[in-house]
C-alpha cells in the first residue's frame, strides 16, 4: 500500500469516528464497512434516506405507557390553555344572530367577558372538556403508536403509515371524547346572552345537570348527536395534522442535517401542522357544531311539549311563557334562527350544501380565525410536550436502570 493511500485511509478513519459519534448521539449507528469489507461511502441526507432513518429510529421505541402518558399530558395541557379560544370559536360558528353578534376575535373575547365573565362565559363547558380530554388523548396516542409500529414493521411507506394511523387512532378515541364534546358545546352556547330565543340566563346548572337533562329529554343517543359529523371532521384533521408534522420534521432534519432539530423548529413544525389541518377542516367543524346543538325535528318537540304541559299544571307563570317560548329550557340551545333550515344529520355533504346556500362561503368558514389559532397553539403544545416528556421518561428509566445495576 502506498504512502498516499495510507494517509488517505488515516484521515478517512478519523472523520468516520467523528461521524459515528455524531450519529450515535442522534440515535443512529451505521456500519463502517459493508459485507465485502469495503469502506462505505457516506450518502447525502436526502428525503429518501431520512425515511429510511426514520424507520431505523423506530427500533428505539418507547413503551406504550410512556407514549400514552406523554400524549395525555400534552393534549390536556393544550386544551386547558386554549379552552377560552375554543369557546370563542364555538360562539362564532353557532351564532344565531343576523348580522352576527360575534365578529372579530378580540370583539368576541370582550363581549363574552363583559356579559358572562370567565367561569360561565369564556370557560363554559371546561369541566366537560376535561372529562374527555385526558382519556381521549391517552387512547389516541396508544392507538396511534400501535398502528404506526405494526404498519412500519410490515414495510408500509412511513407517510402512509402516519396518515392511516391518525385516522384509526382518532376513530378509537372518538368513543370517549364525543359525549364530552356534546356537553362542552351545549354549555358553551347556552344562555340568553348568546341566544335570543331563550328567556333563561343559563340552561344547565352544571355538567352533571346537562348530561342528566339531555339524557332524560332527548335520550342517551343525544350524547352522541353529531357523531358522524364529528368523526368526519376529526379523522381528516388528525390524519393531516400528523402527516404534515412528520413531513415538516423531515424537511427540518434534512436542513439541519441532524435528527434533533431543536426547540424552535419543533414548535414551528407542530404548530404549523395543526394550523394548516385546522383551516382545511373548518367547514366540517361548522357542520359538527350545528349538528350537535340544533333542535331535532320530532323527538325534541314531543319532549318539550310534554314538559311544558306538566309545568303549566304546577305554575300559571309557566302557562304564560308557553306562548312565547316554544322550546324546553333544559334541552340545549338553538344555534340557528327559525328561518334557517335544519341540517340533515345523516349527510355531512348535505349540511355543507345547506350552509353554503343560506350563508355563503363565509358561513362555511365561520370561526376560521379562532380555529386556526386554537389548532396551532394546541398542536404545538401537545406535540412539543409529547416529545419532551418521552425524552424525560427515557432518561429517568435509563438512570433508574443504571442505579439498579
Amino acid at each position: 500500500m502506498s504512502l498516499t493511500s495510507r494517509l488517505s485511509n488515516w484521515f478517512f478513519s478519523d472523520s468516520s469516528v467523528g461521524n459515528t459519534a455524531l450519529e450515535e448521539r442522534n440515535g443512529y449507528s451505521e456500519p463502517e464497512f459493508d459485507l465485502d469489507g469495503a469502506r462505505q461511502n457516506k450518502r447525502p441526507r436526502t428525503m429518501e434516506r431520512l425515511e429510511e432513518e426514520e424507520v431505523d429510529f423506530e427500533l428505539k421505541r418507547p413503551p406504550y405507557i410512556h407514549s400514552m402518558l406523554a400524549g395525555g399530558i400534552g393534549g390536556t395541557t393544550g386544551d386547558i390553555l386554549m379552552h377560552s379560544l375554543d369557546t370563542v370559536k364555538t360562539r362564532q360558528q353557532g351564532d344565531p344572530h343576523f348580522p352576527p353578534k360575534y365578529t372579530s376575535l378580540s370583539d368576541s373575547y370582550v363581549k363574552i367577558f363583559r356579559q358572562e365573565g370567565v367561569r360561565r362565559g369564556l370557560y363554559g363547558g371546561f369541566t366537560a372538556a376535561m372529562l374527555g380530554s385526558f382519556p381521549g388523548t391517552v387512547i389516541f396516542f396508544g392507538s396511534y403508536e400501535y398502528c404506526k409500529r405494526h404498519m412500519l414493521d410490515r414495510g408500509i411507506n412511513p407517510s402512509i403509515s402516519y396518515l392511516a394511523s391518525g385516522f384509526l387512532a382518532d376513530f378509537a378515541a372518538s368513543i370517549v371524547y364525543v359525549p364530552s364534546e356534546v356537553l362542552k358545546t351545549r354549555l358553551q352556547l347556552q344562555g340568553r346572552y348568546n341566544n335570543p330565543f331563550f328567556n333563561s340566563g343559563y340552561n344547565y346548572k352544571s355538567t352533571w345537570d346537562a348530561a342528566r337533562t339531555i339524557a332524560r329529554t332527548e335520550g342517551l343517543g343525544a350524547l352522541y348527536s353529531g357523531y358522524k359529523a364529528t368523526i368526519v371532521r376529526d379523522l381528516p384533521f388528525s390524519a393531516l395534522q400528523f402527516a404534515f408534522y412528520e413531513q415538516e420534521r423531515r424537511f427540518a432534519q434534512s436542513w439541519m442535517d441532524t435528527h434533533d432539530i431543536g426547540l424552535g423548529l419543533e414548535i414551528f413544525t407542530a404548530a404549523s401542522a395543526g394550523g394548516a389541518a385546522g383551516v382545511i377542516t373548518c367547514p366540517l367543524d361548522v357542520v359538527k357544531t350545528r349538528t350537535q346543538t340544533q333542535i331535532t325535528p320530532n323527538g325534541a318537540k314531543n319532549s318539550q311539549s310534554s314538559h311544558l304541559e306538566k309545568t303549566a299544571k304546577s305554575s300559571q307563570k309557566a302557562c304564560a311563557k308557553k306562548q312565547t317560548q316554544t322550546r324546553l329550557i333544559h334541552s340545549g340551545p338553538r344555534t340557528v334562527p327559525h328561518s334557517t333550515p335544519t341540517l340533515d344529520t345523516s349527510s355531512v355533504m348535505e349540511g355543507l350544501r345547506l350552509i353554503y346556500k343560506t350563508e355563503g362561503f363565509a358561513g362555511m368558514f365561520r370561526g376560521v380565525g379562532p380555529r386556526f389559532v386554537w389548532t396551532s397553539v394546541q398542536s404545538g403544545t401537545m406535540l412539543v410536550l409529547y416529545q419532551y416528556l418521552l425524552k424525560q421518561m427515557e432518561r429517568f428509566q435509563s438512570q433508574e436502570g443504571a442505579g439498579v445495576i
